[in-house]
């Protein structure tokens, strides 16, 4: 029942997954939609009050320089009779100052900038004149004439400089005006709310992030579960092959012939032997391997001769390389072989790569190994002329469970776990594991070991 539950799970996701990327990603597409409807929706309030904020400042400035202006009264003169003055006197007489003979350029600057300020405006840039009764201007900033003409990104704004008497204004001839410029002030908009649109916009990021692990996690998981049900069919094959084999040695053992039969018995023995054997090793790479989950692998380092190693592995392969008629061709040019290694899990690694390279090879095998030292490394290059392995394969070879498509080649076994395990061992002594391979033409392996610097 154990077994059934992984592919039952599988084939769940397998049809829930498409459902759970479209809902995401729905919800996703929505979820901009109404931050980009947000940001639009605030920009128009925010330009609106933007406006209001400046009509106020600028309506109050001016009504602030006309109390200043139109202190006195303006002199009427009777209709009936009475004295003639020229039309000079009469202007000259009648006419209140003007806002620059009351102001400075600076002065009129403060006020603005206060009110400005206390609109919370601050960061508000600005120029400003103001005309006289004939259009004429009196006074203006450093920017003003610049900016004024350019209608496009600027915005204007006209304030008269009027009396609060009603009746001095019908004895006014024309009204000076006080004219505010504001530059860019669609940028200066968006300045306003850069912090906000930039906590939109790293909230947005962070909910596309997690929506990314998400998606990615769910990835992982899918790919997980096809690999861990690749591993229990093989799992399944490896345990099956020689518990039938056992089986049919103990139903030839139970004949007579065969037990009245020496070498007949001592045959099917050995056989079940064998196949104890081979299920033992199964059974200690899976106990390997949760060892490996719990990251529990626990080196007994000691000084070691590498070279020594590889002629100790090479003897174990011996008669399958015979077999295959194949050959090894050793090249141990390290001067300095001596590593800080742990001797059982180093000699595991380098079977599992030369066991590696036979099984994943035709008839004449040629295994070419090869050392040479650097420095403070020691470098070990397998190589052999096998099958080869494809980018997608290169990319995956150190992934648990995973086993390489062999096309043809249907005699490899295996639980997937035998790369996996060489990559651990060679992180747990701080080496590096390269890989390079070419379909139909072979693989490479190589490691870079530091060196233990013998004393003199």
């Amino acid at each position: 029942m154990q077994c059934l539950a992984v592919p039952i799970i599988f084939v769940r996701m397998k049809r829930t997954f498409p459902v759970i990327i479209i809902l995401i990603s729905l919800s996703l597409s929505g979820l901009i939609v109404l931050q980009v409807s947000w940001l639009q929706n605030l920009l128009e309030v925010t330009q609106n009050q933007f406006d209001n904020n400046l009509n106020e400042v600028g309506a109050g400035v001016s009504k602030e320089l006309s109390k200043k202006v139109y202190t006195g009264q303006v002199l009427r003169l009777p209709r009936r009779g009475g004295l003639n003055f020229s039309s000079d006197f009469r202007t000259h007489f009648l006419m209140p100052p003007s806002v620059d003979e009351k102001f400075t350029l600076q002065e009129i600057h403060t006020k603005l900038r206060t009110g400005f300020d206390r609109v919370n405006l601050k960061n508000l840039q600005f120029e400003f004149g103001v005309t006289d009764t004939n259009d004429d201007y009196e006074m203006y900033t450093r920017g003003y004439e610049k900016e004024f003409w350019d209608t496009v990104n600027n915005k204007r704004r006209y304030f008269a400089i009027v009396p609060e008497n009603n009746a001095d204004i019908e004895a006014m001839p024309s009204l000076e005006h006080l004219v505010i410029v504001v530059p860019d002030f669609d940028k200066q908009i968006w300045a306003s709310l850069r912090w906000v649109i930039f906590g939109a916009i790293l909230f947005m990021l962070v909910i596309i992030a997690a929506f990314y692990v998400t998606v990615r996690s769910l990835l992982k998981q899918k790919k997980l579960s096809e690999i861990k049900s690749d591993f229990i069919n093989n799992m399944t094959h490896e345990f099956k092959t020689p518990l039938a084999t056992i089986s049919l040695a103990i139903d030839a053992l139970r004949n007579e012939k065969v037990q009245a039969d020496k070498e007949k018995s001592k045959y099917f023995s050995g056989i079940i032997k064998e196949e104890n054997i081979r299920m033992n090793k199964h059974v200690e790479t899976i106990l390997q391997a949760a060892l490996m989950e719990k990251q529990e692998l626990r080196l007994n380092l000691v000084p070691l001769h590498v070279h020594g190693l590889i002629q100790a592995t090479l003897v174990n392969y011996r008669l399958q390389l015979q077999d295959k008629g194949g050959e090894v061709q050793l090249l141990l040019n390290a001067k300095n072989d001596m590593v800080n290694a742990d001797e059982v899990h180093f000699a595991n690694l380098l079977s599992n790569l030369v066991d590696n390279a036979i099984k994943y090879s035709n008839d004449h095998i040629h295994i070419i190994i090869s050392t040479h030292s650097t420095q403070k490394h020691l470098v070990v290059r397998i190589e052999d002329n096998g099958i080869g392995m494809s980018k997608e394969t290169v990319k995956r070879v150190f992934e648990k469970f995973y086993r390489a498509h062999t096309g043809n080649l249907h005699n490899v076994k295996g639980f997937g776990l035998g790369m996996s395990y060489v990559k651990t061992v060679i992180d747990a002594h701080k080496g590096k594991i390269k890989v390079e391979s070419t379909l139909g033409k072979g693989s490479i392996f190589t490691l870079e070991l530091p060196l233990l610097q013998e004393s003199l």
